[in-house]
């Protein structure tokens, strides 16, 4: 199978305004910690309506550091998706956290909110609330914030979304990260939504987290002199305040994040166009289709069918028969509380049935700004001759 016939699940998208955005920096003076790493978070935070927005090597680095911020550690409970990639829990773990799980909805994916509040009332039963709960913007459908909104308050959690899948999304007419969640990680990995190769944004309507998330990313050290502990005996001084880590973002990765979102509607429209192409081309086929609530909008980072009930078993026969014809499927994503790391943690199969029996049907199909109507009608067809 030839390279160019290879159609992959996902891509990145690079054009040559990138290209020049990226030279640019590579011809300054800066290629770590410049101009363009806080030109980036400044446009990221206005596209997305958030006071700061606090950038990352990566998405997991941003979880990590964001968990730190809200206090996460050790004899604090962490609950979060089943159906997810596993950084959504370890991000906990590394704090030393007791991480445990809510199932999902079978419409959306996501956390089930029906769930959640039956686990939350349960839970002050028994005195063994959660202080922080991680809802997961499933394949770029924004999670029930509303809600978990309700919740939280109720029960006194704080809300980190991992919107990861969910650059550029929006709930209840508003871009998500900006509302509802105390904080929001976001992915710019090279298959998400927008790229920077590797990286990710953290954001906050809090100043106080918001300083505290830049701290951390950076060794725990400042340079700031009115956060200085000491009176500084000159302009050299720095201070490391807290434990934290090497987790910024460089200006090459930054300049092309800033180019990357100036493109994002437009991404985001060439996605929505191919979903609604799939979804008019796989009527009546025995698959349960991908749907996104009309109170919010997709960012349609996957693309997830389910094989229904009659083709179920057939999954990994129609995966590699896919995949024997060039075309590039994925499965997203196994539960995390089935990895054996987990069942080390006490977890087992049957725990979250729902996500469960999601995984076992679940298929990703090709989806990225530049696919073209040939390459999808070569999708659909060999994806129908293979479910017979």
């Amino acid at each position: 199978m030839s390279l160019m016939a290879w159609i992959p699940y996902s891509r990145q998208d690079i054009d040559e305004a990138d290209i020049k955005a990226v030279e640019a920096v590579l011809r300054s003076q800066f290629l770590t910690q410049g101009p363009a790493v806080g030109a980036f978070e400044d446009a990221f935070g206005r596209r997305h309506q958030v006071a700061h927005a606090v950038s990352v090597c990566n998405a997991t680095a941003g979880l990590h550091i964001a968990c730190m911020a809200l206090g996460v550690g050790p004899g604090v409970r962490v609950w979060t998706s089943p159906n997810s990639f596993v950084a959504s829990a370890n991000c906990a773990l590394y704090c030393g956290a007791t991480v445990d799980f809510v199932d999902v909805d079978p419409g959306t994916r996501n956390m089930s909110v029906g769930a959640l509040r039956e686990k939350l009332e349960r839970a002050a039963r028994e005195g063994n609330l959660p202080q922080v709960v991680i809802p997961v913007d499933f394949a770029g459908i924004p999670s029930d914030l509303r809600e978990l909104r309700q919740l939280a308050d109720r029960y006194g959690f704080r809300i980190l979304e991992d919107a990861s899948h969910a650059a550029g999304a929006s709930y209840a007419r508003r871009p998500v990260g900006g509302q509802f969640a105390d904080v929001a990680v976001f992915s710019f990995h090279a298959v998400k939504v927008m790229t920077t190769g590797e990286g990710g944004m953290v954001v906050t309507q809090d100043a106080k987290l918001a300083q505290r998330l830049r701290l951390l990313r950076s060794h725990g050290v400042t340079r700031e002199r009115d956060a200085l502990a000491q009176p500084p005996e000159g302009e050299w001084v720095y201070e490391q305040q807290v434990l934290g880590f090497n987790y910024r973002m460089t200006d090459i990765q930054a300049a092309l994040g800033s180019s990357q979102l100036r493109r994002l509607d437009d991404q985001m429209q060439r996605r929505a166009e191919h979903v609604a192409r799939y979804q008019r081309l796989l009527a009546g086929s025995p698959l349960v289709l991908p749907h996104c609530p009309v109170d919010r909008e997709s960012s349609w980072h996957l693309y997830v069918v389910e094989l229904d009930d009659s083709v179920a078993s057939t999954r990994a026969c129609v995966f590699a028969r896919m995949r024997e014809a060039g075309i590039g499927v994925n499965v997203h994503y196994i539960p995390i509380h089935t990895q054996p790391y987990f069942a080390g943690l006490g977890f087992k199969p049957g725990d979250f049935p729902a996500a469960e029996r999601f995984y076992q049907r679940a298929l990703s199909l090709p989806l990225f700004p530049a696919m073209t109507e040939a390459q999808q009608d070569r999708v659909v067809a060999t994806l129908q001759e293979a479910l017979g």
